[in-house]
């Protein structure tokens, strides 16, 4: 999947190719095109990679370079003359476009959930592509690195993961980090940046174990991504203490959660309910039911992208109807005949409906919509550190940070610290205005302040 597909025309395919316009045709298209993609605000990077296979057909992939996943499979492709189409189930998108005579350029739209114009240049040198990224570190480390596996028996699947282990006799303290939500590898790779990669290494070059693992069915690690829900990867953080424990290299009394995004909804979780987590740090963890965060995640984001504050209100009260309707209503048909009608009514093409509906039906987001993050928080007994960026408009701390300092005193929990660093953003870069569409232009990973205040936290512990 992540591979990119690359394959070498025989002799006898080119010779065909002189004769036969298709094969002219896949000639001109064969190669790497990039184009940039402008979705909420975000200015995406993608690179098409087209293949000529020696039976004749086309194969392709697409890499969306800023936001660090690549070899996504096209799963259909057709070329009639001038006119190439393209399909990927993978993200539930298609592409339309035209190829120019002199086959330097494709102009079309790009469709996935909305049309949106998308025009591809062909490339010959990729290097230009990647954003500077400083804080990726590089080997050789001053430390071990181990790759290892372990495996969640309860839901009977192997998680896939690097262990980092500082120099000297141990044992150490350790942390299992727990990444947002998402289809993340190990590395919690965002727009381009590593943040558990840097995260891990500023961790462990300070006397601090850390394991990292890819999200089930993701990566190396073996299970069914596509069904899971929050609680799911409640229990592979379980068995990733768990195996801690097993490491000699470990102080079993000393080992903790660092969960960002979805991962600081699940680290209270595991800690809730296992004595054997000593402590927990929050980055950008819920602190109110999805339901809630997604309506005002609609309004700041709006905000952001320069929507007038009526427009964006009226967005997020749309939005608002739309969940409930998913919450309330039993009965799938009508829910189904429901969504359909509104959705249509929020703009979103037809041809978009259904993939729309899927998502919003998904296990994990129907989970996401009602769960209350404070049921976990009140059981949560052992330190606790929570961080959020003033800027963060997909977790806003003025709606997450009171409800999680409520929860967490209603518990008797006497042993929290909660921060709301400045100017920082969800990914706890140093932001202008905090909107996503900035994370992949801006060169720092994670925030050094945010670096230290973790490391000096967790050694205090």
């Amino acid at each position: 999947m992540k591979n990119r597909i690359a394959k070498t025309l025989s002799l006898i395919a080119l010779a065909l190719m002189v004769f036969s316009p298709l094969c002219r045709a896949q000639a001109q298209i064969a190669g790497d095109w990039q184009g940039t993609l402008s979705a909420g605000g975000a200015q995406l990077r993608l690179v098409l990679h087209v293949v000529a296979a020696k039976d004749g057909g086309l194969t392709a992939t697409i890499d969306s370079v800023d936001q660090g996943a690549n070899g996504i499979p096209v799963t259909v492709i057709s070329l009639k003359d001038s006119k190439l189409s393209l399909t990927i189930d993978a993200v539930h998108g298609t592409y339309e476009g035209t190829i120019n005579k002199d086959a330097t350029a494709i102009d079309g739209t790009w469709s996935q959930g909305q049309p949106l114009e998308l025009n591809f240049k062909r490339v010959k040198d990729q290097a230009g592509l990647q954003t500077r990224r400083p804080q990726t570190p590089v080997k050789p480390y001053p430390y071990r690195e181990e790759e290892v596996t372990y495996a969640n028996k309860a839901a009977g699947n192997a998680l896939a993961a690097t262990l980092t282990i500082p120099p000297g006799k141990g044992p150490f303290p350790a942390v299992l980090l727990i990444s947002g939500s998402g289809p993340h590898d190990r590395d919690e790779n965002l727009f381009g940046h590593k943040l558990f990669l840097v995260l891990s290494d500023f961790l462990t070059r300070r006397g601090i174990a850390v394991l990292r693992a890819d999200k089930r069915g993701i990566g190396k690690s073996t299970g069914d991504y596509a069904n899971a829900t929050t609680a799911d990867f409640v229990t592979d953080a379980e068995a990733g203490v768990a195996y801690l424990k097993t490491r000699a290299e470990v102080d079993p009394h000393k080992i903790g959660l660092i969960g960002h995004s979805e991962g600081g909804v699940v680290a209270p979780m595991v800690a809730a309910r296992n004595s054997d987590v000593a402590f927990v740090v929050m980055m950008a963890g819920d602190g109110v039911p999805g339901d809630q965060i997604t309506v005002e995640q609609v309004r700041l984001l709006d905000e952001a992208a320069g929507v007038g504050k009526e427009m964006a209100a009226q967005n997020a009260g749309e939005e608002r109807e739309l969940l409930a309707l998913v919450e309330t209503e039993k009965d799938r048909a009508a829910l189904d005949k429901q969504l359909r009608e509104k959705l249509a009514a929020m703009g979103v093409p037809e041809a978009q409906i259904g993939a729309s509906i899927q998502a919003l039906l998904s296990p994990w987001y129907r989970f996401f919509l009602v769960y209350d993050p404070a049921k976990a928080l009140r059981k949560v007994a052992c330190p606790v550190l929570v961080l959020n960026g003033e800027k963060d408009l997909q977790v806003p701390p003025a709606q997450n940070l009171p409800a999680i300092r409520k929860a967490l005193e209603e518990g008797g929990n006497k042993h929290f610290e909660i921060d709301e660093l400045p100017g920082l953003n969800h990914l706890f870069q140093m932001a202008r205005s905090g909107s996503p569409a900035e994370y992949a232009e801006i060169e720092e990973t994670l925030s050094p302040v945010a670096l230290d205040k973790i490391a000096g936290w967790i050694l205090k512990q």
